[in-house]
Order: C-alpha cells, then structure tokens, then sequence
C-alpha cells in the first residue's frame, strides 16, 4: 500500500454533508442531481444535514452559503448547476471570492475525466473546488452525470482524506 493510501486512512470516515442546487427553473422535487448527491452521499456513510435549493443570483448562493455555515454547520458543501457560461450561470462567481484556499487540481481532473466522457463539450463546465473556513466546498454542473462522475472519481474517494488536511494545525 502507498503512503497516500496510509495517509488518506486518517482522515475522518464520515463528514456532514449539505447539498446545495443552484437554479432558477427547478424545484427540489425535480431536483435529480441533487437528489442523487444526497443519496450518493448517505450510502458513503456521510450524514446529509441539509438538501436546499436556491436561485441563480451571487447575492442568494453567498447567503444561502453563508447560513448553512451557522446552521447545520456541514463539513463539506456539494453544490450542482451554475457552473456552465450562460450570464445566469453565477456559482463560479458566486463562490470562488469566498474560498481561502482553492483545490486548484479539482477543475482541470475533472475537465478531463469529462473529456473522456462528453468530448469538447467539456469546456462548458467551470467545476471548482476549495475550503470556505473549515467546510470542503465543491461546485459542480448540475447535469446528473457530470455529478456523477465527480462525486463517484474525485469527491467521495478523498473527502475524509481532504477534511483531515484543512483541520492539520
């Protein structure tokens, strides 16, 4: 076993979750991506504190952002939709200015795993990954596959693994 294997073992094995969708057309029941990430996450035995939904607006998903930090305090955010370049498309915007540090490989790993998957139409996406205070927070499309690979190749596999580095002193 490699000492990134040893490494990734001491992270915690379960971290709260909270899901957050980003759009203006959809409702939490219609919400397939994000209700697949709830369920993703409960079978990889991390706690989903929170599932919301909110509009495609800067201002709503920092606030949106920002409660969820106070209550129910998640160790990690998922949030899908807003990620493409359509001018509603704003989580990018939205949340990278709140992130003390980016996970820089996050974006240009999962471009390619998308490549692979979907070709050039890959450049629609501007997935991006970082810490806000002590809370993972990572920004996907809000096309249920593009969830799927994230949270199936990147998110899930390291997430106690990544928690474990931002709680180090």
């Amino acid at each position: 076993m490699g000492s990134h294997h040893i490494h990734r073992a001491k992270g915690p094995a379960s971290l709260k979750v909270a899901v957050l969708s980003i759009s203006t057309t959809r409702t939490l029941d219609e919400d397939v991506s994000g209700q697949w990430i709830v369920k993703r996450a409960i079978r990889e035995g991390h706690p989903v504190v929170a599932h919301q939904m909110v509009t495609d607006a800067v201002t709503a998903i920092r606030q949106a952002l920002t409660r969820l930090m106070e209550e129910p305090s998640p160790q990690a955010i998922i949030m899908t939709g807003g990620t493409g370049i359509t001018a509603r498309d704003v989580t990018f915007e939205a949340v990278k200015p709140l992130l003390s540090k980016e996970l820089t490989a996050f974006g240009p790993i999962f471009s390619q795993l998308s490549f692979e998957q979907v070709d050039s139409a890959a450049l629609l996406s501007r997935a991006t990954a970082g810490v806000m205070d002590q809370c993972l927070v990572f920004c996907l499309p809000g096309s249920l596959k593009a969830c799927q690979l994230a949270c199936k190749a990147l998110i899930f596999p390291e997430l106690g693994h990544l928690y474990g580095h931002i709680c180090e002193r």
